[in-house]
């Protein structure tokens, strides 16, 4: 492990397992873009981006399954990492082959706030309804409101 290597933490710990173990994934692959040497990372990134697109999606679902609006603020933090992710490889390819080294540790650096902010507020909102992460299920779908939330992991931003 280098020294910009991801420890899972139990501070990273969401309360919801399958979104736990998706983090644990996340944080897995940062660390082998890390450990592998530059001019070799291209095809572990795309890999990385396509994980990364299935998590956010994944969690994007939960959202709307459970009152979020399709265009609330924890899934544009989601957009604007993927587009910033999207943008890595074109300069990797152009002359930049230390971008995606740069790209994993802004993510390292960016994902425990996430994590501990929004994806903590989400697992304990989707605990609060009743779904379940596993099978994408509400116990009582007559728990979600009428009402449209925008926050970013529960009820509001804050």
């Amino acid at each position: 492990m280098t020294s910009n290597s991801m420890l899972w933490t139990d501070t990273l710990s969401t309360g919801d397992a399958r979104m736990d173990e998706t983090h644990l994934e996340f944080i897995e692959r940062i660390n082998q873009l890390l450990a592998t040497p530059e001019d070799q990372q291209l095809a572990l990134y795309r890999d990385f981006l396509d994980h990364t697109v299935a998590h956010f999606a994944q969690e994007e679902r939960w959202m709307l399954a459970t009152g979020f609006s399709a265009d609330n603020c924890h899934a544009e933090h989601h957009a604007a990492i993927l587009e910033t992710m999207r943008a890595v490889e074109a300069h990797y390819m152009d002359t930049d082959k230390r971008i995606i080294t740069r790209m994993a540790e802004a993510l390292a650096e960016w994902f425990p706030g996430h994590a501990a902010s929004m994806d903590a507020g989400l697992a304990a909102h989707l605990q609060s309804v009743g779904f379940d992460s596993v099978s994408e299920t509400l116990a009582d779908p007559s728990t979600i409101k009428n009402v449209t939330m925008s926050g970013c992991g529960s009820v509001s931003c804050s």
